[in-house]
């Protein structure tokens, strides 16, 4: 059995995790599969042996403080192919599944828009909410505050365009905050059509919707 790869934990919070990998030569980590983004920072040069699935192998050549990174899902297992000692450290971006169920929240909120699904839009709102939208006598436009006055607002959308599509959508998360981009074409109860382009920004309590601040652009 070829010798095994020492981990040594330097750094394990709610946002990264540090790893120094260090290999005598011939060892080798065994068969895993990575659950987050991750960068490799090698700390020596050295030539990596990789076991892929599907009977595949390859080799990677480690330059000394040369990154590069991989995204989540990477299956292998790595040994040091090589001659002398090498190590790295791989520095994991934990909270990526956090963004990823936020970012879910987003596409299910505009996929329930889309299909005028109050109940699956107020799902993806957490109890304590707020919908600024994009018009209004305030600064932020008019602000409905509350479970009941966030609903009641969504459905006043409903009703005031018969036909409604939230097109084109793009969603990212950054930390504590969310932006979703969109193309708005609809037709409103009086039958003028409606055009226009516009975003979302988006508070989180945990992964539902603490707040939908709404902007768009007027068309004249």
């Amino acid at each position: 059995m070829p010798p095994s790869a020492k981990a040594v934990l330097h750094l394990d919070d709610d946002r990264f995790k540090v790893t120094e990998w260090q290999f005598e030569p011939g060892a080798e980590t065994g068969w895993h599969r990575h659950g987050h983004d991750y960068v490799i920072v090698p700390l020596t040069d050295g030539t990596l042996g990789l076991d892929l699935p599907r009977n595949q192998t390859m080799t990677a050549h480690l330059s000394r403080h040369i990154p590069y990174s991989r995204r989540e899902g990477v299956e292998h297992n790595v040994t040091n192919a090589g001659k002398d000692y090498l190590a790295f450290l791989e520095v994991e971006v934990v909270d990526d599944h956090i963004a990823h169920r936020r970012r879910a929240t987003m596409e299910r909120l505009m996929q329930a828009f889309n299909a005028r699904d109050l109940e699956g839009v107020m799902a993806c709102m957490a109890e304590d909410c707020a919908f600024h939208s994009a018009a209004g006598p305030e600064v932020v436009g008019t602000r409905h505050e509350g479970r009941a006055a966030v609903r009641a607002a969504y459905a006043a959308i409903f009703d005031s365009f018969p036909q409604a599509a939230w097109t084109e959508g793009t969603h990212a998360v950054s930390g504590e905050t969310g932006m979703s981009s969109w193309r708005f074409i609809g037709t409103d109860k009086a039958g003028r059509d409606v055009d226009l382009c516009g975003c979302d920004v988006f508070a989180f309590d945990g992964d539902r919707i603490a707040l939908k601040d709404s902007y768009r652009k007027a068309r004249g």
